[in-house]
């Protein structure tokens, strides 16, 4: 195959993958619409509600951790076209489960869905940055940022004229399109990573774990704006609640922004430095949000967050996929996992601390949390991507040699 055609194929690849991306946000987007229909429908309360959307993330979290290995066997497409083709009916079947139980089920195959495309997207992306020899993960996951909007933005007023099933059945068509058409195009790694019989472990090497508490960190940060930011200002800064939802709306927006420039930035001044700067900026502004005595300095100051978050998450994730010695998709499942599992403890967490005392200080020290992440930001430099010749790297302890 010529350098030319295998290019073009990795051009192709590269959409197609942003393709999946903007295919999951739509369908996570898609179900924060349907929540309060999904608590009225099986008449249940809040607390149950928590529950189950607690199995969402545990799904999520038991796919992240076991989708290394599969990508370590099967490769990343072949797992994403997997997880992608599944996934895309998750949120309906979450709507047709006429009973607790089913819908414990339901949530638990939809989380896991969700978190196998994750795993399996972002391995798949590293795969494209290797041929390409640029960087295409912040603009990846600009494209997932558009689908959440798309799905959110469109979800209440689709729910509120045709009705939450109809909904469903509209997100899994227009999903199930989008990953069908875009899997056929996806890339894949230059050899295959595994043999037969290879068991699951653990990676030995500790750099992946300390890639992996950053992205703990840094989306914790993220977390804790999208579950309090709206309710620090309304009951603590005196906003109205029209106010109060454009904290977490001007963060999301500037973040998605700067996700779609920040692979630019990243090509210019490389991975390293852009997450030092971004950390800087990031908790820059998570302090001022948290010193803030006007609701509008505080939003100002969390659109400064998203600005510095935006690229944070997708370098670190960069980085889990090239850690030498281990595959892509191993490394990323690490990485994933524990990135996400802060954004599940952290609300129940924060929530914890603010009946005990008040959001500001808890904002104070999440900006504490990414000065930590600017500190360790040179153990991110495998995210340069400097391919070898073969653009494999030939010391995986997947590939066993007999």
């Amino acid at each position: 195959m010529s350098v030319q055609t295998t290019m073009q194929a990795a051009t192709r690849g590269r959409w197609a993958v942003a393709g999946i991306f903007l295919a999951n946000g739509f369908l996570t987007g898609s179900w924060a619409p349907q929540i309060p229909v999904f608590l009225t429908r099986l008449d249940i309360t809040k607390f149950s509600l928590g529950l189950l959307i607690l199995l969402f993330g545990v799904g999520a979290v038991i796919a992240m951790t076991w989708c290394g290995h599969l990508i370590s066997r099967h490769g990343s497409r072949t797992v994403l076209r997997w997880f992608g083709i599944c996934g895309s009916f998750g949120l309906l079947i979450v709507s047709l489960a006429p009973n607790v139980p089913l819908a414990a089920i339901a949530m638990l195959i939809f989380g896991g869905s969700i978190g196998g495309m994750d795993v399996a997207m972002n391995s798949n992306a590293v795969v494209v940055e290797r041929k390409l020899s640029r960087a295409i993960m912040s603009s990846s996951h600009g494209f997932w940022s558009l689908g959440g909007f798309a799905g959110g933005a469109l979800g209440g007023y689709s729910i509120q004229n045709h009705g939450y099933l109809p909904h469903a059945i509209a997100v899994t068509v227009i999903a199930f399109a989008v990953i069908a058409f875009a899997i056929r195009h996806l890339v894949a790694e230059d050899r295959p990573q595994a043999v037969e019989h290879r068991k699951f472990t653990l990676p030995r090497h500790s750099a992946v774990y300390l890639v992996g508490l950053m992205a703990l960190l840094t989306m914790v940060s993220e977390g804790a704006v999208l579950d309090w930011a709206a309710l620090f200002l309304h009951q603590e800064l005196g906003a109205d609640l029209a106010v109060a939802g454009l904290a977490y709306a001007a963060f999301s927006g500037v973040m998605a922004l700067m996700r779609f420039l920040g692979d630019g930035v990243r090509n210019r001044f490389g991975a390293v430095a852009t997450l030092r700067g971004s950390a800087l900026a990031a908790a820059a502004g998570m302090l001022v949000a948290g010193l803030s005595p006007s609701p509008y300095l505080a939003i100002a100051a969390f659109a400064f967050c998203g600005f510095g978050i935006a690229n944070m998450v997708p370098i670190l994730f960069s980085a889990g996929g090239n850690q030498e010695g281990m595959s892509s998709g191993t490394g990323m499942s690490v990485v994933t996992t524990m990135g996400y599992s802060g954004i599940l403890v952290a609300p129940s967490a924060i929530g914890f601390v603010a009946e005990h005392s008040s959001f500001g200080p808890i904002f104070i020290a999440l900006s504490g949390l990414l000065v930590i992440v600017l500190l360790m930001a040179g153990l991110a430099h495998r995210a340069e991507f400097a391919p070898e010749p073969d653009d494999f790297r030939s010391d995986r302890p997947e590939i066993i040699r007999l």
